[in-house]
């Protein structure tokens, strides 16, 4: 247990019914703006794309949140796209991506997740996902199993990369060499007879998708800490591995990740990249 006893556990469990139910009110108003007109700007380029409800929903959860653990401190997607300093310190700290798969809201395609993490001593302790389309809640507490809805989670046990159904994300970054090398990634696990690489526009659901055992694996240079803290949590609780793409553990600020069911498939992956570079979100 940890140091100051049931105090602090009771704390934690506060905490997560909190971004339970945030995250729920947050699909809801995402829900209704799907099929409704949308005003669309870009940031870091024209793929990069963000809308009135972003940011709606971005101070939705963070004001909720605020209200009721004032100390705390938030890293979160449009903050941070309008300056705000992204820094994981020791304390309680909020991690909110408030529409993961914004691209697909635009479109109207049903891919689109709110996604609450939650570190302390950046380690991360809770993990919140939801798919608002589809109403499915993922959640994880470290140490007490994932789940999805009801039903708890088990990660793939595939360990044959001949054999595995991989996850990746394209990214706003597409400059030449960056997307010759993302497409030689995908070539290489290809040539390794991989089953699939696919692609489903939402580095959120795609983990969470990873954690259902719907998927063995999966990679990505150029997301950030906000579309990995919820799902790292997820995954690992669903005995699955996420990692660095170096092979070494995760760092959640580096912007690159390997995921997979088992350590095995994750270092098969790690293995056949070639490294993008793309900064690190705390050195923006």
């Amino acid at each position: 247990m940890e140091a100051g006893g049931p105090a602090v556990v009771s704390q934690w469990d506060e905490c997560f019914q909190a971004a339970v139910q945030v995250a729920q009110r947050a699909g809801q108003v995402i829900r209704k703006a799907f099929t409704e007109e949308k005003h669309v700007s870009t940031k870091t380029s024209a793929a990069d794309l963000v809308t009135e409800t972003d940011c709606l929903v971005e101070h939705l959860i963070i004001s909720e949140l605020r209200k009721q653990f004032p100390s705390h401190r938030f890293i979160s997607e449009e903050a941070t796209a309008a300056g705000a300093k992204c820094e994981l310190t020791s304390s309680p700290t909020w991690v909110i991506d408030p529409i993961d798969g914004t691209c697909n809201f635009v479109h109207g395609f049903p891919n689109v997740a709110v996604s609450i993490g939650f570190a302390v001593h950046q380690e991360l302790e809770f993990g919140v996902v939801h798919h608002c389309m589809e109403e499915r809640l993922y959640m994880a507490r470290r140490g007490r199993g994932a789940f999805c809805n009801t039903q708890r989670l088990c990660a793939s046990r595939e360990t044959d990369l001949s054999k595995a159904l991989i996850l990746t994300e394209i990214g706003s970054k597409r400059d030449p060499a960056t997307l010759k090398l993302l497409l030689s990634n995908m070539e290489q696990l290809l040539l390794a007879k991989a089953h699939g690489v696919r692609v489903i526009g939402s580095s959120t659901l795609a983990l969470c998708h990873l954690a259902a055992g719907a998927a063995d694996a999966y990679y990505q240079f150029g997301l950030h800490c906000w579309d990995l803290a919820a799902a790292t949590v997820i995954i690992r609780e669903a005995g699955g591995i996420v990692m660095d793409t170096t092979g070494g553990p995760l760092n959640l600020m580096a912007r690159r990740v390997v995921a997979a069911g088992t350590q095995k498939m994750a270092t098969l992956i790690a293995q056949a990249l070639q490294p993008i570079s793309c900064g690190q979100d705390d050195q923006a």
